[in-house]
């Protein structure tokens, strides 16, 4: 027998995600290069991210190096590929327009931020397998940041792992200058294990939504 689908989300009736959604004007636009085996998942993040922000794309593949749509994009957009590789450089609270990891011959272009969904061994292997994407420059979130996931519903490889959605929130905020000041507070307390003292401005909405999802999810191993 057929699952009654939403109409909206395209998900079961019983786990629609509808209730999550915000409509979010975000500054700088998001492209999700997706792996193929996250499209279904129905613990994945980038449903909810794509229907909440007004600018963001998904593609789905596993090799990008081809892809045309993607390549199109490249030649007018920065692209800032966030994964924590060792060349990576760290994401700050803008001030003013310090964005220093923008190079001269393309700081005219407007920025485009580009996420891996995928576990880390598939976004591992896309990034290899597309030389398009590894030419991109590459960023990553201050550790304070990217050790403050609350991700519960999904088992990651590594402890306290962002899912796509919160990364994108939080590197968003950095680019766009939303990231609170308490942030730096937090950390000269030493408190910065707090999710609480870390707020992104008009993304932090659809962070909220998120830790209500995470709810959402858990609820259906009871």
């Amino acid at each position: 027998m057929a699952r009654n689908l939403c109409l909206h989300c395209q998900r079961p009736t019983n786990a629609c995600i509808c209730d999550f959604i915000c409509d979010i004007d975000n500054t700088t636009p998001v492209l999700v290069l997706q792996h193929p085996n996250e499209v279904k998942h129905s613990k994945g993040t980038v449903a909810l991210l794509q229907r909440s922000l007004s600018a963001c794309q998904v593609f789905v593949g596993e090799n990008f190096s081809e892809h045309t749509e993607l390549n199109e994009l490249l030649t007018h957009y920065q692209g800032l590929l966030l994964y924590p590789s060792e060349q990576a450089q760290v994401l700050q609270r803008l001030q003013g327009r310090s964005e220093n990891f923008i190079s001269d011959c393309a700081a005219h272009k407007p920025k485009l931020l580009i996420i891996l969904d995928g576990t880390w061994r598939k976004a591992y292997r896309m990034l290899m397998l597309s030389p398009n994407i590894q030419a991109l420059t590459q960023i990553c979130l201050p550790e304070h940041l990217a050790n403050n996931g609350q991700y519960l519903i999904r088992k990651v490889a590594k402890k306290n792992a962002l899912s796509s959605l919160e990364a994108t929130c939080y590197a968003l905020a950095l680019l766009d200058g939303e990231l609170h000041d308490s942030i730096e507070e937090s950390m000269h307390e030493g408190d910065v294990k707090n999710p609480d003292k870390i707020h992104c401005g008009h993304y932090q909405v659809l962070l909220d939504k998120f830790a209500q999802f995470n709810h959402f999810q858990l609820s259906f191993r009871k």
